[in-house]
Protein backbone atom coordinates (compact mmCIF):
# COMPACT_ATOMS: atom_id res chain seq x y z
CA UNK A 1 0.00 0.00 0.00
CA UNK A 2 1.22 3.62 -0.82
CA UNK A 3 1.27 6.84 1.27
CA UNK A 4 -1.86 8.58 1.19
CA UNK A 5 -0.69 12.41 0.33
CA UNK A 6 -0.57 14.92 3.05
CA UNK A 7 -2.80 17.04 0.58
CA UNK A 8 -5.10 14.55 0.80
CA UNK A 9 -5.99 15.33 4.58
CA UNK A 10 -5.69 19.36 3.94
CA UNK A 11 -8.60 18.91 1.47
CA UNK A 12 -10.79 16.72 3.41
CA UNK A 13 -14.03 18.98 4.05
CA UNK A 14 -14.68 16.87 7.55
CA UNK A 15 -10.96 17.97 9.15
CA UNK A 16 -12.03 21.44 7.52
CA UNK A 17 -15.35 21.37 9.90
CA UNK A 18 -13.82 19.78 12.66
CA UNK A 19 -11.84 23.07 12.99
CA UNK A 20 -14.40 25.27 12.24
CA UNK A 21 -16.26 24.13 15.40
CA UNK A 22 -13.21 23.95 17.58
CA UNK A 23 -12.74 27.27 16.15
CA UNK A 24 -14.61 30.12 14.50
CA UNK A 25 -17.69 28.05 16.10
CA UNK A 26 -17.42 27.59 19.24
CA UNK A 27 -16.38 31.69 19.18
CA UNK A 28 -19.89 32.17 17.96
CA UNK A 29 -21.34 30.24 20.67
CA UNK A 30 -19.28 32.38 23.09
CA UNK A 31 -20.30 35.80 21.99
CA UNK A 32 -23.86 34.80 21.58
CA UNK A 33 -24.28 33.60 24.70
CA UNK A 34 -22.06 36.34 26.31
CA UNK A 35 -23.91 38.93 24.75
CA UNK A 36 -27.23 37.03 26.32
CA UNK A 37 -25.71 37.14 29.73
CA UNK A 38 -24.65 40.98 29.19
CA UNK A 39 -27.68 42.11 27.99
CA UNK A 40 -29.63 40.01 31.07
CA UNK A 41 -27.24 41.82 33.85
CA UNK A 42 -27.82 45.48 31.87
CA UNK A 43 -31.28 44.74 32.80
CA UNK A 44 -31.06 43.33 36.29
CA UNK A 45 -28.85 46.35 37.43
CA UNK A 46 -31.40 48.65 35.87
CA UNK A 47 -33.78 47.08 37.70
CA UNK A 48 -31.84 46.84 41.17
CA UNK A 49 -31.26 50.85 40.91
CA UNK A 50 -34.62 51.64 40.07
CA UNK A 51 -35.92 49.56 42.91
CA UNK A 52 -33.61 51.38 45.23
CA UNK A 53 -34.40 54.99 44.52
CA UNK A 54 -37.90 53.90 44.64
CA UNK A 55 -37.31 53.00 47.88
CA UNK A 56 -35.40 56.31 48.87
CA UNK A 57 -38.22 57.71 47.18
CA UNK A 58 -41.20 56.15 49.22
CA UNK A 59 -39.00 56.90 52.41
CA UNK A 60 -38.37 60.69 51.76
CA UNK A 61 -39.94 63.08 53.28
CA UNK A 62 -41.62 64.08 50.16
CA UNK A 63 -45.39 62.81 48.97
CA UNK A 64 -44.48 62.76 45.41
CA UNK A 65 -41.61 62.41 43.24
CA UNK A 66 -39.42 65.13 42.51
CA UNK A 67 -39.16 66.47 38.69
CA UNK A 68 -35.54 65.29 38.75
CA UNK A 69 -35.92 62.47 40.20
CA UNK A 70 -38.47 61.05 37.26
CA UNK A 71 -36.26 62.74 34.35
CA UNK A 72 -33.10 61.11 35.64
CA UNK A 73 -35.49 57.41 36.27
CA UNK A 74 -36.68 57.99 32.13
CA UNK A 75 -32.73 58.96 31.34
CA UNK A 76 -31.75 55.50 33.12
CA UNK A 77 -34.75 53.17 31.19
CA UNK A 78 -33.79 55.15 27.88
CA UNK A 79 -30.17 54.36 28.44
CA UNK A 80 -30.73 50.82 29.31
CA UNK A 81 -32.40 50.37 26.09
CA UNK A 82 -29.57 51.71 24.32
CA UNK A 83 -27.15 49.89 25.45
CA UNK A 84 -28.77 46.49 25.03
CA UNK A 85 -28.85 47.82 21.77
CA UNK A 86 -25.81 48.40 21.08
CA UNK A 87 -24.35 45.02 22.83
CA UNK A 88 -26.53 42.96 20.13
CA UNK A 89 -25.62 45.11 17.34
CA UNK A 90 -21.51 44.33 18.17
CA UNK A 91 -22.42 40.60 18.86
CA UNK A 92 -24.11 40.18 15.33
CA UNK A 93 -20.74 42.10 13.48
CA UNK A 94 -18.76 39.70 15.60
CA UNK A 95 -20.69 36.47 14.54
CA UNK A 96 -20.48 37.86 10.82
CA UNK A 97 -16.71 37.98 10.68
CA UNK A 98 -16.80 34.64 12.51
CA UNK A 99 -18.45 33.19 9.54
CA UNK A 100 -16.36 34.51 7.58
CA UNK A 101 -18.14 36.90 5.78
CA UNK A 102 -15.80 40.24 4.68
CA UNK A 103 -17.56 43.35 5.99
CA UNK A 104 -16.22 45.56 3.62
CA UNK A 105 -18.40 43.52 0.66
CA UNK A 106 -21.38 43.54 2.68
CA UNK A 107 -20.90 47.41 3.27
CA UNK A 108 -21.99 47.88 -0.37
CA UNK A 109 -25.23 45.98 -0.95
CA UNK A 110 -25.75 46.87 2.99
CA UNK A 111 -25.63 50.67 1.65
CA UNK A 112 -28.38 49.50 -1.32
CA UNK A 113 -30.33 47.68 0.80
CA UNK A 114 -30.27 50.45 3.44
CA UNK A 115 -31.62 53.06 1.33
CA UNK A 116 -34.62 50.50 0.08
CA UNK A 117 -35.14 49.81 3.81
CA UNK A 118 -35.20 53.10 4.87
CA UNK A 119 -38.27 54.25 2.81
CA UNK A 120 -40.46 51.66 4.98
CA UNK A 121 -38.25 51.99 8.57
CA UNK A 122 -39.35 55.95 7.96
CA UNK A 123 -41.63 55.56 11.16
CA UNK A 124 -39.08 54.04 13.69
CA UNK A 125 -36.73 57.03 12.77
CA UNK A 126 -39.27 59.62 13.40
CA UNK A 127 -40.00 57.48 16.74
CA UNK A 128 -36.55 57.21 17.67
CA UNK A 129 -36.04 60.94 16.68
CA UNK A 130 -39.49 62.14 19.18
CA UNK A 131 -38.38 59.63 21.43
CA UNK A 132 -35.19 61.68 21.63
CA UNK A 133 -36.40 65.01 22.16
CA UNK A 134 -39.26 63.70 24.54
CA UNK A 135 -36.70 62.84 27.29
CA UNK A 136 -34.12 65.98 26.58
CA UNK A 137 -37.03 68.37 26.70
CA UNK A 138 -38.18 66.37 29.89
CA UNK A 139 -41.88 66.10 28.80
CA UNK A 140 -42.52 63.98 30.99
CA UNK A 141 -40.63 61.18 33.02
CA UNK A 142 -41.28 57.96 35.27
CA UNK A 143 -44.21 57.57 37.11
CA UNK A 144 -45.80 61.22 35.96
CA UNK A 145 -49.89 60.81 34.89
CA UNK A 146 -50.17 61.95 31.56
CA UNK A 147 -52.87 62.33 28.98
CA UNK A 148 -51.36 61.50 25.34
CA UNK A 149 -53.04 62.00 21.94
CA UNK A 150 -52.22 59.76 19.50
CA UNK A 151 -52.44 60.31 15.27
CA UNK A 152 -55.48 58.21 14.29
CA UNK A 153 -57.47 57.55 17.97
CA UNK A 154 -60.13 60.24 19.03
CA UNK A 155 -59.59 60.11 22.41
CA UNK A 156 -56.69 60.46 24.74
CA UNK A 157 -54.85 58.15 26.72
CA UNK A 158 -54.58 58.67 30.70
CA UNK A 159 -52.19 56.90 32.74
CA UNK A 160 -48.89 56.85 34.58
CA UNK A 161 -46.12 56.47 32.96
CA UNK A 162 -43.97 53.23 33.47
CA UNK A 163 -41.71 53.32 30.91
CA UNK A 164 -39.73 55.54 28.60
CA UNK A 165 -36.90 54.70 25.65
CA UNK A 166 -36.05 55.88 22.72
CA UNK A 167 -38.64 54.03 20.21
CA UNK A 168 -41.79 53.80 23.09
CA UNK A 169 -43.75 54.98 25.91
CA UNK A 170 -45.78 52.29 28.25
CA UNK A 171 -48.53 53.53 30.39
CA UNK A 172 -51.25 51.79 32.49
CA UNK A 173 -54.65 53.31 33.04
CA UNK A 174 -56.49 53.36 36.34
CA UNK A 175 -58.03 50.33 34.78
CA UNK A 176 -54.88 48.63 34.76
CA UNK A 177 -54.81 48.34 31.17
CA UNK A 178 -51.14 48.63 29.71
CA UNK A 179 -51.04 50.90 26.56
CA UNK A 180 -47.71 51.11 24.59
CA UNK A 181 -47.69 54.15 21.99
CA UNK A 182 -44.65 54.56 19.37
CA UNK A 183 -43.60 58.12 20.43
CA UNK A 184 -43.45 58.95 16.84
CA UNK A 185 -47.27 59.08 17.21
CA UNK A 186 -47.61 61.22 19.73
CA UNK A 187 -49.14 64.48 19.02
CA UNK A 188 -50.13 66.28 21.95
CA UNK A 189 -48.95 65.44 25.34
CA UNK A 190 -50.98 66.76 28.98
CA UNK A 191 -49.05 66.14 31.90
CA UNK A 192 -50.91 66.11 34.84
CA UNK A 193 -48.01 65.90 37.25
CA UNK A 194 -45.95 68.64 36.85
CA UNK A 195 -44.97 71.02 39.66
CA UNK A 196 -48.89 71.32 40.88
CA UNK A 197 -51.85 70.28 39.90
CA UNK A 198 -55.68 71.13 40.33
CA UNK A 199 -58.70 69.35 41.72
CA UNK A 200 -62.02 71.31 40.30
CA UNK A 201 -65.20 70.10 41.86
CA UNK A 202 -68.76 70.86 40.69
CA UNK A 203 -71.92 71.08 43.32
CA UNK A 204 -75.01 70.83 41.72
CA UNK A 205 -77.48 72.69 44.05
CA UNK A 206 -81.30 73.08 43.55
CA UNK A 207 -82.24 76.38 42.26
CA UNK A 208 -84.70 77.47 45.31
CA UNK A 209 -81.51 77.54 47.26
CA UNK A 210 -79.95 81.03 48.21
CA UNK A 211 -76.39 81.34 46.09
CA UNK A 212 -74.86 83.05 49.27
CA UNK A 213 -75.81 80.61 51.48
CA UNK A 214 -74.35 77.56 49.72
CA UNK A 215 -71.26 79.56 49.20
CA UNK A 216 -70.79 80.19 52.74
CA UNK A 217 -70.94 75.99 53.73
CA UNK A 218 -68.59 75.43 50.89
CA UNK A 219 -65.69 78.34 52.26
CA UNK A 220 -66.37 76.71 55.86
CA UNK A 221 -66.17 73.02 54.24
CA UNK A 222 -63.04 73.81 52.04
CA UNK A 223 -61.23 75.61 55.52
CA UNK A 224 -62.28 72.85 57.44
CA UNK A 225 -60.41 70.15 54.96
CA UNK A 226 -57.43 72.03 55.14
CA UNK A 227 -57.32 71.77 58.44
CA UNK A 228 -57.22 68.08 58.57
CA UNK A 229 -53.80 66.30 58.77
CA UNK A 230 -54.69 63.80 56.12
CA UNK A 231 -55.85 66.42 53.39
CA UNK A 232 -52.86 69.38 54.30
CA UNK A 233 -50.52 67.66 53.97
CA UNK A 234 -51.96 66.89 49.95
CA UNK A 235 -52.89 70.95 49.16
CA UNK A 236 -50.66 73.92 48.85
CA UNK A 237 -53.27 76.19 49.80
CA UNK A 238 -57.19 75.88 51.25
CA UNK A 239 -60.13 75.63 48.25
CA UNK A 240 -61.47 78.15 46.80
CA UNK A 241 -64.96 79.15 45.81
CA UNK A 242 -65.35 80.52 42.22
CA UNK A 243 -68.25 80.59 42.20
CA UNK A 244 -71.49 79.59 40.18
CA UNK A 245 -70.57 78.23 37.13
CA UNK A 246 -73.85 76.98 35.34
CA UNK A 247 -77.49 77.93 35.50
CA UNK A 248 -79.96 75.19 34.42
CA UNK A 249 -83.80 75.04 34.73
CA UNK A 250 -83.72 73.04 37.66
CA UNK A 251 -80.14 73.46 39.17
CA UNK A 252 -77.03 75.53 39.42
CA UNK A 253 -73.09 74.82 39.85
CA UNK A 254 -71.18 75.86 42.14
CA UNK A 255 -67.19 75.56 41.41
CA UNK A 256 -64.58 74.84 43.84
CA UNK A 257 -60.88 74.54 43.03
CA UNK A 258 -58.03 73.32 45.00
CA UNK A 259 -54.29 73.54 44.09
CA UNK A 260 -52.66 70.10 45.09
CA UNK A 261 -49.71 67.97 45.01
CA UNK A 262 -48.53 66.32 41.31
CA UNK A 263 -50.86 63.46 40.80
CA UNK A 264 -52.66 64.07 43.89
CA UNK A 265 -55.90 66.39 42.64
CA UNK A 266 -58.10 63.09 42.06
CA UNK A 267 -57.65 61.80 45.65
CA UNK A 268 -57.98 64.92 46.87
CA UNK A 269 -61.24 65.28 44.46
CA UNK A 270 -63.16 62.64 45.77
CA UNK A 271 -62.10 63.61 49.42
CA UNK A 272 -63.48 66.95 48.91
CA UNK A 273 -66.61 65.63 47.45
CA UNK A 274 -67.19 63.91 50.47
CA UNK A 275 -67.32 66.66 52.59
CA UNK A 276 -69.26 68.86 50.97
CA UNK A 277 -71.81 66.45 50.91
CA UNK A 278 -71.91 66.30 54.44
CA UNK A 279 -71.70 70.04 55.22
CA UNK A 280 -74.73 70.39 52.83
CA UNK A 281 -76.56 68.14 54.22
CA UNK A 282 -75.99 69.00 57.25
CA UNK A 283 -77.09 72.72 56.70
CA UNK A 284 -80.53 71.32 55.35
CA UNK A 285 -79.31 71.37 51.72
CA UNK A 286 -80.43 68.76 49.59
CA UNK A 287 -78.15 68.36 46.17
CA UNK A 288 -79.52 67.87 43.03
CA UNK A 289 -77.51 65.38 41.72
CA UNK A 290 -74.41 63.54 43.47
CA UNK A 291 -71.84 65.86 43.80
CA UNK A 292 -70.15 65.66 40.11
CA UNK A 293 -66.10 66.37 38.61
CA UNK A 294 -65.65 68.43 35.48
CA UNK A 295 -63.37 65.58 34.31
CA UNK A 296 -59.81 64.98 34.84
CA UNK A 297 -58.78 68.30 36.71
CA UNK A 298 -56.25 70.82 34.68
CA UNK A 299 -53.89 73.42 35.04
CA UNK A 300 -50.46 72.72 35.66
CA UNK A 301 -47.90 75.77 36.40
CA UNK A 302 -44.52 75.34 34.18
Amino acid sequence: MGLIPMAAYAADPLADFSRWLRGDALEIVMVVTGSMLLARFVRWFADEVATRNDAEAEDGPSLVRSEDSKHRRAIAQVFTWSLIVLIYVLATVSVVENLGISLSAVVPAATVAGVAVGFGAQRVVQDLLAGFFLVAERQYGFGDLVRISVVGVSTPVLGTVESVSLRITTLRTVTGEVVITPNGQIVQVTNLSRDWARAVVDVPVPISVDVNRVTHVLREAGEAAFEDPALHELMLDAPSVMGVESIEMDQFKVRVVARTLPGKQFEVGRLLRVRITRSLRAAGINLQAEVASTGEPTGSAE
